[in-house]
């Protein structure tokens, strides 16, 4: 019996963390979201979103952030407070900055701020391999899917409105698929090393897995832990380079528990002044990108 690295270890604990966060208590789970409180005025409250926390509830979840707003309320309030409106939405697996609106007039103005493209999002992902060029925005339409495969599923993809004609190589303007939503994400390199790199993102829009998809088909450099979109037809672990498990001390088969690597890490809201919320990358986050040796920028 081989002792268990802390790496795999650490891996374990996350998807764990994950599970445990949706056994516990709603009154817990308040508990711990008021602890991540970043910022908070008489208009929002800003937390920092846990991994593995879904934000909305659907078959198999039993907690979510949505069905605690009202605790949370009370909690960072008092008894009267009225329950904290959703004001955007982050993926169950993605961490950071995540704004609630303290009434129903303020989450209006705010959704429409992320509507009409004026809240400034930065994120930042650790990817396999290497964007080309280092810097740069992905322009391509979003569409979803049905992926054909011994198991069907469904998988936003790209609909890009050019491709190469087989005959002579020309470029040529393919029909728009009716579906597709128009899709645009800015991306820099900040650091590589290790077969990955750390990534600065900023979506310009805001559709569902747009950076996911965008990194993953757009650029061939799949979030690090993105084992949904590090293939197309097959629904199975991420396959990560040699380099990469070595420095990260993982075996191939403990792959398939290593976490998504996306992390909202600032935003930017006009409310009245801006407001400018940043966030650390959580632990485990941290912890990869110095395992990686990716240094961090002092922002």
């Amino acid at each position: 019996q081989i002792p268990e690295d802390t790496a795999q270890k650490r891996v374990r604990e996350l998807a764990m963390l994950s599970k445990q966060l949706q056994q516990v208590h709603p009154n817990v789970l308040a508990k711990i979201l008021k602890k991540e409180t970043l910022y908070q005025n008489e208009e929002i409250v800003v937390i920092n979103k846990p991994y593995g926390l879904p934000v909305h509830g659907g078959p198999g979840i039993k907690n979510c952030i949505t069905d605690v707003l009202p605790i949370l309320a009370k909690m960072l309030d008092n008894m009267k407070a009225e329950p904290l409106h959703l004001c955007h939405r982050l993926d169950k697996e993605t961490t950071g900055v995540m704004v609630l609106a303290r009434s129903k007039e303020a989450a209006d103005r705010i959704r429409l701020l992320f509507k009409t493209r004026q809240v400034e999002k930065i994120y930042w992902a650790i990817s396999l391999g290497e964007p080309e060029p280092t810097e740069g925005i992905v322009e391509i339409p979003i569409v979803e899917k049905e992926v054909q495969s011994h198991q069907s599923h469904y998988k936003m993809t790209l609909a890009p409105n050019y491709r190469l004609s087989p005959e002579d190589g020309k470029v040529v303007k393919i029909r728009k698929n009716r579906n597709a939503e128009s899709a645009v994400t800015r991306y820099r390199r900040l650091a590589s090393s290790s077969a990955c790199s750390l990534l600065e993102l900023q979506p310009i829009t805001g559709v569902k897995h747009q950076i996911r998809v965008h990194l993953a088909y757009g650029l061939g450099c799949p979030i690090l832990g993105d084992h949904k979109y590090s293939h197309w037809s097959k629904l199975a672990p991420q396959k990560l380079p040699e380099i990469t498990l070595r420095r990260l001390k993982l075996e191939k088969s403990k792959a398939r528990h290593l976490p998504l690597h996306l992390h909202a890490h600032r935003l930017s809201l006009p409310l009245g002044e801006r407001i400018d919320l940043v966030c650390k990358p959580p632990r485990f986050f941290q912890k990869t990108l110095k395992k990686l040796k990716l240094d961090i920028p002092n922002d």
